[in-house]
């Protein structure tokens, strides 16, 4: 028993070490960890380098679907806002006018590998075990648009046009799905750190070398408002400088992160199907100077952080967990002895995590969901871009027929 936990705390000082190398500056002290990452980086780097050549070349083909495909993706791992922008992308396309379905691969679901139809609407035909949080929040979110989830998106793009007489797949995190292909990428960047370090896995948080930003057609920096004077500093400015290199001529747009919440109350559970546009509010002010215990598993749980911080709340405890944490009733357990501990009036945590824990066990007190939606600084400009490129493509695809 000690033996396991020392095992277990072992691998966790490991794993926070690696992480505070991907995510620290480029220029550090030299360690043998920062050696072996560093080569491992380089390795990593060539095996990538050559997956694109054999795509590039022909060895291995690219599948087409037979109607215009749109991806959303980024160039690092971690949260860049893939989730809230393939939302509204999503119902941006409807109101063009468009039948949308929505794919995501579904990230550690158990319907990742065989696939399938998350939702026909307002009808759901999995759960969060099956699909992963992400794929469900946006099920929840997009009433009547289809959700799938699935690692083979060419099959689940047509499952959806066979199914739903879908004409434009919009896919989730596909930047380097090279598997399909795409009529539109779109990239998002982190504005804060747009390329991290610029290192690649796993000495940087880097997917793939900076030059295939060169496929992407737009890209939009995210979280935008929290860009402050503070955070230009050599590696932002690095990051800036390569980045105009590389993305020719595509358009570049900014964008914010508007958070909404939603109150569960203590003594009752709020099944995800419920969660509506009118149970969502922009009213934060309900949360000044009281005492709150704050818990999230996202990749961007400083960001979460930040954006309670905005609400004047008092922090009592913040409880950060890896990204798509699978809750345990311990776990859970553990965050309502604090909470009753510390005697806070809220806990509070995200819409993400929510999709992990809404059957859980019941809450000493209210528990307020947070979540995001995107906001341009100049959304006329962007859906005026995604217009004229769909109507583009249009011509083009009637030309050649």
């Amino acid at each position: 028993m000690l033996w396991t936990i020392k095992v277990d705390v072992n691998r966790m000082q490991l794993e926070l070490k690696i992480k505070q190398i991907m995510n620290g500056d480029k220029c550090v002290k030299i360690s043998p960890m920062v050696i072996i990452l560093s080569f491992l980086s380089i390795m990593y780097g060539n095996i990538v380098r050559l997956r694109h050549a054999l795509y590039s070349w022909g060895f291995v083909k690219t599948k087409q679907l037979p109607c215009t495909v749109v991806s959303i993706g980024n160039i690092t791992v971690g949260g860049t806002g893939k989730t809230p922008m393939t939302i509204y992308v999503a119902r941006l396309l409807e109101q063009l006018g468009y039948n949308v379905a929505v794919i995501s691969r579904g990230y550690k679901g158990k319907a990742e590998n065989s696939g399938g139809v998350i939702s026909e609407g307002d009808t759901f035909l999995m759960d969060v075990d099956d699909t992963g949080d992400e794929p469900i929040m946006m099920a929840v979110q997009l009433k009547n648009i289809p959700v799938l989830v699935g690692k083979r998106r060419f099959e689940m793009g047509m499952l959806a046009i066979q199914k739903f007489d879908s004409n434009i797949i919009l896919l989730d995190d596909a930047f380097q799905h090279l598997k399909l292909k795409r009529d539109i990428d779109i990239v998002l960047l982190d504005s804060e750190r747009p390329l991290g370090n610029t290192y690649m896995l796993p000495r940087g948080v880097l997917r793939e070398r900076v030059s295939g930003l060169m496929r992407g057609d737009a890209f939009i920096m995210t979280r935008y408002d929290q860009k402050t004077d503070s955070s230009l500093n050599y590696q932002t400015v690095f990051s800036d400088f390569i980045i105009k290199e590389k993305i020719s001529d595509g358009p570049v747009f900014k964008s914010f992160h508007t958070p909404y919440c939603f109150k569960v109350d203590k003594n009752s559970l709020f099944p995800i199907e419920k969660i509506t546009q009118t149970s969502l509010s922009n009213d934060f002010t309900f949360l000044k100077h009281r005492k709150v215990l704050v818990f999230s598993g996202i990749a961007g749980n400083h960001h979460f952080r930040r954006t309670v911080d905005d609400t004047s709340c008092i922090i009592s405890e913040f409880m950060g967990f890896p990204d798509h944490y699978r809750y345990s009733n311990t776990d859970l357990e553990n965050i309502v002895s604090k909470a009753k501990t510390l005697k806070v009036e809220y806990i509070i945590t995200t819409e993400k995590d929510y999709m992990r824990i809404y059957q859980s066990l019941p809450w000493p007190v209210d528990l307020i969901v947070v979540g995001v939606k995107i906001s341009f600084e100049d959304d006329i400009a962007f859906q005026i871009f995604i217009k004229n490129k769909l109507e583009a493509i249009k011509k083009k695809k009637n030309a050649v027929a």
